[in-house]
This record gives C-alpha cells, sequence and structure tokens, in this order.
C-alpha cells in the first residue's frame, strides 16, 4: 500500500482521503458507520471494548490485504493505530488484563503479514482543535464521550509515533490547516505529502 492517514478523531482523516481520491488514490474507508457496535461501546466500554476492537482489527486486517494488492492505495486509520485504542481500554479497566494479551497476540500474529505503507502520515493536532471539530460534526456519541478521554487519546497518540519505526513517517501539524475549505491548505498539505512519497524515484 502507498499511504496510511493517521491521526486522533476529528483530525480530517477521512478528508483527506476524500482529497487524494479525487487524485486518482483508492480509498479504503475506516470501518465506522457500517459498525454495528461503535454506539453500543460508547454507552457500555467494559461489555464491548474487547469485542469490537477484534472487529476493527479484522476489517483492517482485510483491508490492508486488499490495499497491498493495489495500486496507489490509501489507508484511512492504519492497523497499527488499533493499539493505541487497546491499551488505552486495558489502562482505564474497560479491558481486561487477559482480553488484552489475547487482542496482542492476534495483532501480533495479523501483522507479521502486513506489508507496511511507504508513507505514514500523522495528521497532529491539539486536543483543544481536536474537540472543537468533534463537536462541529456533532457524533452524538463521540460528543457524549468525557472530554478527558480526547485529551488523554491525543497523548497516547503523540506517545506512540513519537516511537514509531514500522515505516517511514511524515507528521503534519494541522492546527491551522484548514485544506477541507481552503484550496491553498489543500495543495500545501498534499504537496508535503507528495514531496515526500515520490521523493526516492
Amino acid at each position: 500500500m502507498d499511504l496510511n492517514i493517521a491521526g486522533v478523531v476529528g483530525v480530517g482523516k477521512s478528508s483527506l482521503t476524500k482529497l487524494l481520491e479525487d487524485d486518482g488514490y483508492q480509498i479504503f474507508k475506516e470501518p465506522v458507520f457500517d459498525n454495528p457496535l461503535l454506539d453500543k461501546f460508547y454507552y457500555d466500554k467494559q461489555r464491548y471494548a474487547f469485542i469490537l476492537q477484534i472487529f476493527f482489527l479484522n476489517k483492517r486486517f482485510e483491508m490492508c490485504k486488499e490495499a497491498t494488492q493495489t495500486k496507489d492505495s490509501v489507508m484511512d486509520r492504519s492497523i497499527v493505530e488499533d493499539t493505541i485504542f487497546a491499551k488505552m481500554l486495558r489502562d482505564s479497566g474497560d479491558m481486561s488484563p487477559y482480553e488484552y494479551q489475547v487482542y496482542k497476540e492476534l495483532f501480533d500474529n495479523m501483522i507479521e503479514h502486513v506489508t507496511p505503507p511507504k508513507l505514514m502520515v500523522y495528521l497532529r493536532i491539539s486536543p483543544e482543535e481536536a474537540l472543537r471539530r468533534i463537536r462541529k460534526r456533532g457524533r452524538q456519541f463521540e460528543v457524549d464521550n468525557d472530554k478527558k478521554y480526547w485529551y488523554d487519546l491525543n497523548q497516547n497518540y503523540d506517545n506512540f509515533f513519537h516511537e514509531y519505526k514500522w515505516s517511514e513517517l511524515l507528521t503534519i501539524e494541522v492546527d491551522n490547516l484548514d485544506f477541507v475549505n481552503n484550496k491553498k491548505d489543500e495543495e500545501v498539505i498534499k504537496q508535503k505529502i507528495y514531496d515526500r512519497l515520490y521523493k526516492h524515484l
């Protein structure tokens, strides 16, 4: 696969992948809207945490296999990001240590069969700006979530990508980029990605 677009909830991953689709890329969308477990999870995390993470892991593994066989492919959120959410669920007590162990062993087995992307793009955002965007788009199960969760998620993402070594990484600060409504910002972010992606050609 060519690109993975990574970042916290509300950062603009799906919007960016749509812009790349306009340039001819094949998009593999995050399995959110066809996920019957997500609403249930936000209102009963202990009951649905493990099964939700297994659902995401399985779906993303399936997409990774297909993306590897697809030219000019872009994945909206990567399979490795799932481990961030699983770790947070374990730390919060919503996933038991045994469930986390089972999840992690399954992930470790799967990742051996996944080809890393040519480039991982981490869209980095402040938790305040991420919260503003989450409220703006108005998905109720996200808006109702504890504010502290979004700050913790942001910190866990920063920690994860500080140690990231699976593939080449490009970090882009997006607090002041409105690449959805501003054509200049769209060109700026695309140029950053394409410059890094094709620098070896």
